[in-house]
């Protein structure tokens, strides 16, 4: 590999970590109430040790050895068959995904949630839902264009950075999860503000310029190809973040800091896929129509459902990495900038692949989430009582508080 790509792969890294410590912890941390800041950073920054440290015992060889369709081999547990240098190099980009997919999903049940089941859950939610879906997809299993299934069989699940393999994972187990938790006390309506949207702010910046890593690392060179993928991110980000502001004055009269940032993210999340096939002009529309359509399903899932996913996990990645895998065949092709699709890969049948591709992962990610649910929940419990939910779980579960008022 040369030297240049192993540098920005390197710098992809790094930045990838960024999205998570602190970007992703600040984005959550302001959302939530004072009393609760805390055991967001707190659930964050466990999360980034605890799945490093899975990732190189168990989950890179499940996700990235062997030739399996639909799991990796056992040949690099303790990265012991993992060359020193550049496969160590991938190891460690994708770590990177791999411990901010389980954080994402923490969103949906904050300020309400034992520490233990965060831990215990995230740990085994990595190894049996995500290692085998990033196999499928990225690893060469059952949902890649090496399947031994005729139907994605020299087409696969186009993912260039993870609307399925992150986002979508991500996305319905948060669903599931805030379903099975229960609401809070008094939603939708007498449930406080965010308390902090300084935090919100400067913490989706930072998953902003993080995320320049997160798709353009993604060719795993640096080449046009990573160029490209950051070009488009930028763009639907963009797009996002003006069309939900619009959107949201016209709702509701006024457009606010939380919803631009928002929108923003929601963009970032539904380019993921498609950020290696589509041009500027499918970013545009990407974003544009995310920033409207993640909005809309916020509503959707607390208001006509009455679904309390705190942090609108499922809305925003989940519906937003959904929209971006669906729309790339169309928004692939050269005449609107995009890179195409395969030699003889015509536009509907990379799309029946890839919804077939989405509805196997959602399908696998509600088995397994609730089935993991159910065994973590008996072990260590899922929900606090109303007296810590009341006092808030920095002062009950770690003992400390964000910000001292006397």
């Amino acid at each position: 590999m040369p030297a240049a790509d192993i540098a920005w792969l390197l710098t992809a890294s790094a930045l990838v970590l960024f999205m998570t410590l602190p970007g992703l912890a600040l984005f959550y941390g302001g959302l939530v109430r004072a009393k609760n800041v805390l055991s967001v950073l707190m659930h964050c920054f466990m999360l980034a040790a605890v799945m490093s440290v899975a990732w190189v015992v168990l989950g890179f060889s499940l996700a990235f050895s062997g030739s399996g369709q639909w799991i990796g081999d056992l040949n690099n547990i303790f990265m012991l068959g993992t060359a020193r240098g550049e496969d160590q190099l991938l190891a460690l980009f994708q770590m990177t995904f791999a411990i901010i997919t389980p954080a994402l999903i923490i969103g949906a049940f904050v300020e309400r949630v034992k520490f233990g089941f965060v831990i215990l859950f995230s740990l085994l939610w990595m190894l049996i839902c995500y290692a085998p879906v990033a196999h499928w997809v990225w690893g060469g299993g059952i949902l890649s264009a090496d399947s031994a299934l005729g139907f994605f069989a020299g087409k696969g699940v186009q993912d260039l950075a993870g609307g399925v393999v992150v986002h979508t994972t991500a996305g319905v187990a948060a669903l599931v999860l805030a379903i099975m938790i229960g609401k809070r006390p008094g939603f939708p309506k007498g449930v406080q503000p965010p308390h902090q949207p300084v935090l919100v702010m400067v913490g989706a910046s930072m998953l902003w310029v993080g995320w320049f890593g997160f798709n353009g690392g993604s060719p795993f060179a640096a080449n046009g190809d990573a160029v490209a993928a950051a070009f488009v991110t930028h763009i639907s980000a963009a797009t996002a973040c003006v069309t939900w502001m619009l959107w949201e004055r016209m709702r509701f009269g006024k457009a606010s800091l939380i919803g631009i940032a928002t929108g923003m993210v929601a963009g970032l999340a539904s380019i993921t896929p498609a950020a290696g096939h589509v041009g500027p002009m499918g970013a545009l529309v990407i974003g544009g129509v995310a920033g409207i359509l993640c909005q809309e399903m916020i509503n959707v899932v607390k208001q006509n459902f009455s679904i309390d996913d705190s942090l609108d996990v499922f809305a925003v990645h989940g519906i937003g990495g959904i929209w971006g895998t669906l729309a790339l065949p169309f928004l692939a092709v050269a005449g609107l900038g995009g890179a195409g699709l395969g030699d003889g890969v015509s536009v509907m049948g990379q799309f029946v692949v890839q919804i077939a591709g989405v509805v196997i992962v959602a399908i696998f990610t509600v088995v397994t989430t609730v089935v993991i649910t159910l065994i973590v929940r008996a072990i260590v419990g899922m929900r606090t009582d109303s007296d810590t939910e009341m006092e808030g779980l920095d002062l009950t579960a770690h003992g400390e508080r964000a910000y001292d008022l006397t």
